[in-house]
């Protein structure tokens, strides 16, 4: 798990803009106009993002291994079909390393 959710992720995602405080493991809920959510669901909600981000880690290894965006621009600029296949071949490449 290279990013863990926690239970400051869960309130935000739970209750966005609601006061309140965490010290440790004890919740002081300040706000008047949201209801505090229940333990039971603030650990559903971070296992719920957890599952999210987990989803997501193919889009993140995709994301440090892409050829840099100039480079198919460079090609469209000069008219280069060769370098402009390279770029793709190797996005390409890419994709098939880390599948959906």
């Amino acid at each position: 798990m290279a990013n863990e959710i926690t239970t400051v992720d869960a309130l935000n995602s739970l209750k966005p803009n609601a006061q309140w405080v965490l010290r440790g493991d004890t919740l002081e809920w300040l706000d008047s106009n949201q209801t505090q959510p229940t333990q039971s669901e603030i650990d559903a909600e971070i296992v719920k993002l957890q599952a999210e981000y987990d989803a997501q880690e193919y889009a993140r290894k995709r994301q440090a291994e892409y050829p840099p965006m100039a480079d198919y621009l460079d090609a469209i600029v000069k008219g280069d079909e060769a370098q402009k296949q390279k770029y793709i071949d190797d996005c390409k490449a890419v994709k098939e390393k880390y599948p959906k």
